[in-house]
């Protein structure tokens, strides 16, 4: 069966995820798209954080740990992370 994605890439093209998901880049499946089908990277921008955060409760033990510092902090602290990984 072929691969559109791996298609894409011979032919020149850079799939990139417009999305962002902790248990996406800890799970490995994004390790995998990267592997196996050839996805160049992620983007990654507020819009996307906040769809993310606010979707789900895979963020909830990282926001209670830091419960008290201004919300600003506790997005930079998110995002530094998920970029990091």
């Amino acid at each position: 069966m072929v691969n559109p994605l791996l298609e894409l890439k011979k032919a020149g093209q850079s799939v990139w995820l417009d999305f962002i998901r902790r248990d996406l880049m800890t799970g490995g499946e994004l390790q995998r798209l990267i592997n196996q089908d050839g996805l160049a990277g992620v983007t990654a921008n507020p819009a996307i954080f906040e769809k993310a955060i606010s979707h789900g409760s895979e963020y909830d033990g990282t926001i209670a740990r830091l419960a008290g510092r201004s919300t600003k902090e506790i997005y930079e602290a998110i995002a530094f992370e998920d970029v990091g990984m």
